[in-house]
């Protein structure tokens, strides 16, 4: 088997062993960051490039006091799993960490590490597991913010994702197999457009945004821009078929450069309703995921027509739009004082009028928000990574039967189903993972709680 694709260190020189050690070892788990787990010496050590169930030749490069941290030089024993990456920059791009790992492979994978955390964190179990969601694990993602570097040494400018082994590099990458394709058979054209750019060093990075519509480009500028890159862009735009945005300061910066519409949409067609929304706004990464996904938790949710429904982290009214479709009432709550009022436009742009939304830190005191003291039956919540531990305990759950979940990470999902179940007299009826991100170690997951 050939080796895994050497990077760069990215460690400093005060962490490493003064000799590189060459070692054989047996790969028993995968890390949350998608590496080979083995011991040396009763020792834990993480392998890059190496899978379950496999023996590889690497070389550990860094010793810690609780582990060390290596690399693959050789595949011994191949796991069945394994499987070609499909693309040629895999290993020193950091975008993917598990090309090498077959797609059904991968899901498995991040169902071990949900049940793991629910059982380590929670010490709580699911009375039943739900299958697997996950569509096509190619070019799916429609968001995405592109590193830029204008390198001297190369003599050229790249684009792309941070280097696997040293996030301070932007990998060399000629396109991207996960990008949507518009834009990832294109990381080659648009990196040697900007080289041709009078501020090339001046622009760090390109956020990507494609909606049903259009593709955007938001390049941030660090200056303004000459009237001549501004005509290349413009020209660039037209010719490749993208909406070139530019973002000189913070977000509320963000401008079409052509003075045009500065909104994107996308469908839900099974919930008649379409979405507006700005380049920088949150919306979830995987465009056909998010529909089947919305399908599920809605089936799990199982909305009545005379119900009340809570939607808590609502955004723009990804899940609180589709819901109005089938309850009496939805109340939409979100942190973010302009995701509410776009969420307040696409409501009345679909005609939705039993739905109302709030803006509230949902980290702080809630005490007197009109909304928890109001009644609802079911509730539906879609955290950020560090979870809902400080909003579940001022709900008004006292009415509230059944609550999803939503989780974009297992460890604050566990945490949060052995609050609900254990304090609140909940239990956890069914969860699973939900592939939002393949070829990458992000475990999406979704959970069903109903009052005992």
């Amino acid at each position: 088997m050939p080796g895994f694709p050497s990077a760069r260190s990215a460690v400093s020189r005060s962490r490493r062993q003064k000799a590189p050690l060459e070692c054989v070892l047996d790969i028993t788990d995968l890390s949350h960051d998608g590496r080979g787990v083995a011991r040396h010496e009763g020792k834990a050590v993480f392998v890059t490039g190496a899978l379950p169930g496999e023996q590889v030749r690497a070389e550990v490069r860094v010793s810690r006091k609780q582990f060390d941290e290596g690399r693959t030089l050789e595949v011994l024993k191949p796991s069945p799993d394994r499987v070609e990456p499909l693309c040629a920059h895999f290993g020193v791009c950091g975008g993917c960490a598990l090309q090498h790992l077959s797609p059904s492979a991968q899901i498995a994978a991040k169902q071990h590490t949900l049940a793991e955390n629910f059982e380590r964190i929670g010490q709580v179990r699911p009375e039943r597991w739900l299958e697997p969601l996950a569509d096509h694990p190619w070019a799916y993602r429609r968001k995405a913010r592109l590193g830029v570097k204008f390198v001297p040494k190369k003599g050229k400018v790249l684009v792309g994702f941070r280097e696997a082994a040293d996030p301070r590099f932007i990998a060399d990458v000629s396109r991207c197999e996960v990008l949507v394709e518009q834009v990832g058979a294109r990381i080659g054209v648009i990196a040697e457009m900007v080289d041709t750019l009078d501020a090339r060093a001046q622009i760090p990075q390109i956020e990507v945004a494609a909606g049903d519509d259009r593709t955007v480009l938001v390049f941030r500028n660090l200056q303004p821009l000459s009237e001549a890159d501004r005509g290349k862009l413009l020209e660039f735009g037209q010719r490749e078929g993208f909406a070139i945005f530019l973002q000189p300061g913070g977000n509320d910066t963000v401008t079409p450069l052509d003075g045009g519409n500065p909104e994107l949409h996308f469908a839900l067609p099974a919930y008649g309703v379409d979405y507006a929304f700005r380049p920088l706004d949150f919306i979830q990464v995987n465009g056909a995921m998010n529909q089947r996904m919305l399908d599920h938790a809605l089936a799990l949710l199982d909305p009545q027509a005379h119900e009340r429904v809570l939607d808590l982290f609502c955004g723009l009214g990804n899940f609180t739009l589709p819901l109005a479709r089938r309850a009496a009432h939805v109340v939409g709550v979100e942190g973010e004082a302009g995701l509410v009022q776009r969420a307040r436009e696409n409501a009345q742009r679909n005609g939705i009028g039993n739905v109302e939304f709030r803006a509230a830190d949902l980290t702080t005191d809630l005490r007197n928000e009109p909304w928890v003291r109001e009644g609802f039956d079911a509730l539906l919540l879609d955290p950020p990574r560090t979870g809902a531990d400080a909003t579940i305990p001022q709900l008004p759950l006292e009415r509230i039967g059944r609550i999803v979940y939503v989780s974009c990470h297992p460890g604050s999902l566990a945490r949060d189903a052995g609050i609900l179940v254990r304090e609140y007299g909940y239990r956890l009826v069914a969860a699973g993972v939900m592939d939002m991100f393949p070829h990458t170690a992000h475990v999406e997951s979704i959970a069903l709680f109903e009052k005992r």
